[in-house]
């Protein structure tokens, strides 16, 4: 600590440093915090990374007086908050919409989230895509896997149902004489939410033999990335399935079971990358209670390899 002009206190501007480059890391560290909490899935956790790396070592560079080693990094770093803003740009839109609304708070809740049971959901949505297929009737179903999609996604949100998943309610629904047959099927957790939701069609070019109800599948999983759509051809009878704005087909009954567990079982597994702040403390104190309890073992451990 360097001595004021006195030789007894610290030097009061010395101080005022401290303070502001505490301040300043800990701004960025809540930053990246609530960046994490955006995100929330492991799979892009890598690229957190690379932008905190590169932003570090531009930082670096900066204070060494490496210029144009600066000037690169900084661009890099621009770009990547660039590319990353257009990947996750559902994700950064509601993150200022909560903002703007002073929802700030909200970012720092750890979130629940329904995923479906395998053993149960899968079977009754996959029985009833067989029959709808075999019987040539056209489906729209959305599944949720992260977490539930906001309302303003869709054209229109449909008829609220937050009935039991069932091949017998998903087979009605369809049927040509109902009047929710023309939109798509809500599917949260182990229940269906909703019926007759509109969803926003896919503006890039596709293939003259799919339909409408491939077009919305494909938009909404190009605009909400925490989703899949299965769909089932009126005129085909063949079935597809859209994740990121992407078809997988055609695809007979067990393949689709197959791709269905996969998915979701990994979705179960998951970890959250940003869990809440309670569930944080509770690591650090659980960490810090098995630091502790190695540090008080060491003595006897010591003294007994000396006897």
């Amino acid at each position: 600590m360097p001595p004021s002009s006195s030789g007894s206190f610290p030097d009061p501007s010395w101080a005022q440093s401290v303070l502001l480059h505490s301040i300043d890391v800990g701004l960025v560290l809540a930053l990246t915090y609530m960046v994490l909490l955006i995100i929330g899935e492991r799979r892009t956790l890598w690229m957190v990374r690379g932008l905190i790396v590169l932003m570090l070592a531009a930082a670096l560079s900066n204070r060494l007086g490496l210029t144009l080693l600066s000037f690169v990094l900084e661009k890099l770093v621009v770009g990547s908050a660039v590319a990353m803003a257009v990947i996750f740009q559902s994700e950064f839109r509601r993150f200022l919409e909560q903002v703007g609304r002073g929802e700030i708070v909200q970012l720092f809740q750890e979130k629940r989230r329904p995923i479906p049971k395998p053993d149960s959901v899968i079977d009754e949505i996959v029985d009833a895509v067989k029959e709808l297929s075999q019987n040539r009737i056209g489906a729209l179903m959305i599944m949720e896997t992260n977490g539930p999609i906001d309302e303003r996604d869709v054209s229109v949100p449909g008829v609220q149902l937050n009935a039991e998943v069932s091949k017998e309610l998903l087979q009605t629904i369809f049927q040509t004489s109902t009047l929710l047959h023309d939109g798509a099927v809500l599917i949260r957790g182990s229940r269906v939410a909703a019926a007759g939701v509109i969803l926003p069609l896919s503006e890039r070019t596709a293939s003259r033999q799919l339909g409408t109800r491939h077009r919305a599948a494909m938009g909404i999983t190009e605009r909400v990335e925490n989703c899949l759509c299965i769909v089932v051809s009126e005129e085909t009878g063949s079935i597809s399935l859209a994740e990121r704005g992407k078809l997988n087909r055609p695809l007979t009954s067990s393949k689709l079971k197959e791709l269905l567990e996969a998915r979701f079982s990994t979705a179960v597994d998951r970890e959250t990358v940003a869990p809440g702040l309670r569930s944080i403390g509770r690591r650090m104190k659980s960490r810090g209670k098995e630091v502790v309890s190695r540090v008080l073992r060491l003595p006897s451990s010591t003294s007994q390899h000396k006897k």
